[in-house]
């Protein structure tokens, strides 16, 4: 298959790419690096990009996130790098590539624990989260040409605690190993319309 993987260069994102390139053509984009660079915030770089692209069999997204910080000072302000970049940006990869994706391919979003078990300080995150599993519910009964779309919901993984476990004090961390294989599934499996939540 050839698969198109944004945020390629990312923490889960390389670990997707080498399970992935031993059996797949593997396309990586981002911001600043990967194999084409594209805009997620941008619904004119995203149409570029798969123009560029042409078609593929499969669109993965882990790109975005979101702003912590105190609720009691939070504003819409906060919400906004958020909504463009990891909501809007994976919807717009939706509405978008479903032009240039092969019939009974896939896309597969990237969601999180907070939409179910958000941290302190973590509004923002969890609206986004939330949004997004809901995106691939309502999607999932509405593409055409046998397209499959799911959505992973990591926990905190492995290889983020040194950056962002002090953010999420207590819980449990998801292995990498299996974190990566939840992609696998949703890509070369048959699952549509699933949240593949990975917790621990």
């Amino acid at each position: 298959m050839k698969i198109l993987i944004v945020g390629g260069c990312g923490t889960i994102g390389k670990k997707i790419v080498d399970a992935l390139q031993p059996k797949h053509q593997v396309i990586t984009a981002g911001r600043n690096s990967g194999d084409i660079h594209v805009d997620i915030t941008d619904p004119m770089s995203i149409q570029k990009m798969f123009e560029d692209i042409k078609q593929v069999d499969a669109c993965v997204c882990t790109a975005g996130t979101g702003f912590y910080g105190d609720y009691n000072t939070m504003t819409a302000d906060d919400f906004m790098p958020g909504i463009q970049g990891k909501m809007l940006g994976q919807i717009n990869l939706v509405l978008t590539g479903k032009k240039y994706i092969s019939r009974e391919g896939s896309f597969t979003l990237t969601s999180g624990i907070a939409a179910e078990h958000p941290a302190k300080n973590g509004a923002v995150v969890a609206t986004i989260n939330g949004a997004i599993n809901s995106f691939v519910l309502a999607s999932a009964q509405e593409l055409k040409n046998d397209l499959r779309i799911n959505a992973v919901s990591p926990g905190l993984v492995e290889d983020s605690f040194e950056r962002y476990g002090n953010l999420f004090p207590g819980f449990n961390l998801a292995p990498m190993r299996k974190v990566v294989n939840a992609y696998i599934l949703s890509i070369e499996g048959a699952v549509n319309g699933e949240i593949l939540k990975v917790y621990s």
